[in-house]
Order: C-alpha cells, then sequence, then structure tokens
C-alpha cells in the first residue's frame, strides 16, 4: 500500500503521518485529551441540571395551572348558575309578559263588543223615543179630536178646526186604491177627498198623518190621496171645491214632473221628512194604489 506523501516547499515529496496515529502518539495522557474530557463531563452536568430545572419548573407550572383551574372553576360554575336562573327568570316574566298581552287582548275584544252592543241600544232607545213622541202628538191630537168633536164626527174620524177627518189606514193597513175609487169611498162616508186650505190645516194633517203611519216607513208607497189634480189642464192643479193651487212650497223638490208617457195628474201626500212642508207628489191617478184622506165640514 502506497503511503500517503506531500509536497514540501522545495518541490519535494514527503511521507505524511494519518491523524489516528498523531491521536495515538499523544495518548490518553496527553494535557489536551484530559481537558476535552473535562470539558465534557463539564457540559453533561450543565445538561443535567438544565434539565432537572426545566422539568422542576413545569412541574410547577402544571400545578400552578392546575391550582388556578381549580381555583376558577367553582367561580366559573356558580357565574353559570346565576346566568341560567337569570334566564330562567327572563323566560317567566317573558311568558308571564305574554300572557298578560293575551289577557288584555281578550278583554279588548269584550270591550268592543259591549261598545256596540251599547250603541246598538242607543239607536234602538233613539228610535223608541221617536216613536213615543210621535205617538204622543197622536195621543194629543187624539184628546183634541174627543174634545172638541163630542159626537160631531164620526166613529174612527178625526176632529179639528170644524172639520173631521178619515185617515183609511185606520180601517185597513193593507187596502188601497186608486184616485178615482178613493174619491168613491169618500162620497159613499158623505164626504170627499181633502181640500188642505190654510197653512195650519196643512201642519195638523202632517201631525196626524205621522202618527198614524205607525212605525212605517214614510215613503211614497204609503202615502194619501187629496183632492188635487191637474186632469182639465196640464200643470195647472186645481181641488175639487174648484180652487186653483197657486203655493208652490207643499210640493216636495223637483215635483210635480208629470212622470212617464201618460204623466201624473193626481196629488198624493207622503210624509218623509219631520217638516210638515214638502209633502206634495204628482201620481198616475188611475194606476197607483194607496191610502186616502176624507173630510167633511162640520155645522
Amino acid at each position: 500500500m502506497k503511503k500517503p506523501t506531500r509536497r514540501t516547499n522545495n518541490g519535494k515529496e514527503e511521507q505524511s503521518q494519518p491523524s489516528y496515529q498523531i491521536f495515538k502518539q499523544g495518548g490518553h495522557g496527553s494535557p489536551k485529551c484530559k481537558v476535552l474530557l473535562l470539558c465534557l463531563a463539564l457540559l453533561n452536568v450543565v445538561l443535567l441540571i438544565s434539565a432537572i430545572v426545566v422539568g422542576m419548573k413545569c412541574a410547577n407550572f402544571k400545578q400552578d395551572s392546575l391550582d388556578v383551574s381549580q381555583l376558577a372553576s367553582p367561580h366559573l360554575i356558580s357565574e353559570l348558575e346565576h346566568l341560567r336562573r337569570n334566564c330562567s327568570d327572563v323566560q317567566l316574566a317573558e311568558e308571564e309578559a305574554l300572557g298578560a298581552i293575551q289577557k288584555t287582548e281578550e278583554k279588548h275584544g269584550q270591550l268592543k263588543v259591549q261598545l256596540q252592543q251599547l250603541e246598538s241600544n242607543k239607536r234602538d232607545l233613539q228610535t223608541q223615543l221617536e216613536s213615543l213622541r210621535t205617538e204622543n202628538v197622536a195621543l194629543q191630537a187624539n184628546i183634541s179630536s174627543m174634545e172638541g168633536s163630542c159626537g160631531k164626527c164620526p166613529a174612527d174620524w178625526f176632529f179639528h178646526n170644524s172639520s173631521c177627518y178619515f185617515f183609511s189606514i185606520v180601517k185597513s193597513a193593507s187596502f188601497q186604491k186608486n184616485w178615482h175609487d178613493s174619491r168613491a169611498d169618500c162620497i159613499s162616508r158623505g164626504s170627499d177627498l181633502t181640500v188642505i186650505d190654510s197653512p195650519e190645516e196643512q201642519k195638523y194633517l202632517s201631525a196626524k198623518g205621522k202618527s198614524l203611519l205607525n212605525g212605517r216607513p214614510s215613503t211614497w208607497e204609503n202615502g194619501f190621496w187629496v183632492g188635487l189634480t191637474d186632469l182639465e189642464k196640464e200643470k195647472k192643479w186645481v181641488w175639487i171645491n174648484n180652487v186653483t193651487e197657486v203655493e208652490s212650497r207643499y210640493w216636495s223638490p223637483g215635483e210635480p214632473n208629470n212622470h212617464g208617457p201618460d204623466g201624473e195628474d193626481c196629488a198624493v201626500i207622503v210624509y218623509k221628512s219631520t217638516s210638515p212642508w214638502k209633502t206634495r207628489y204628482d201620481a198616475k191617478c188611475q194606476d197607483h194604489k194607496l191610502y186616502w184622506l176624507c173630510e167633511t165640514h162640520v155645522q
């Protein structure tokens, strides 16, 4: 085996010795080796001490963490229980509030129904009051008639200011006639259809007619024939006693209108309003069937 060589500064080659031989030459007793071994031993001691210190630190940290956890856990549990109780209280309060709202809504609904009932009762009472007022007027008129007539008028007739009046509705509330048949009925009773010749008579007959309707609707179909026509000449209204009617305030607005192809030539009074005026309409003498009003004078 060829030994390793090295080149010197003068260019000559020399054989070099292996490193292990150099270490061997020094031996274990060389100062360098002893120092090296001492350093290694000290390093091991330092590492051992460091490991022990680190282990103790970790153990202390774990113990401290465990102590903190043990100390914090009861507090956290207490807070959690407190929050749970508060949550339960809030839920209970919410349920109570919802129950109170529901009861309030139910009470509101009941009060609303009661209010509607009271309003309905109020309307009924107002209607009854108006009916009683009308009946009172009728009773007073009857008293006046009885006191004044005292045998002067036939039964079912009403006395007023030296005249006796017959409203056909008194005899039959379901029987009506046309104008010509109504006049024939009055004549058969020794009278004729009424002639209204003063505001005072107009007011009396309005009050009496309303009272005799006795709650029936004050409509055109519940009117009364009177002795006024324009049969002889259109738009010239003449009473059956040959007196021409010139007073226009008694006609209802828009009347007389002579409605229809055959026209309307006979007068009827309808008590639609509380006012005694504006009560007259024109109607078809032959076709329309209504109540009628007779009048006879008392000596």
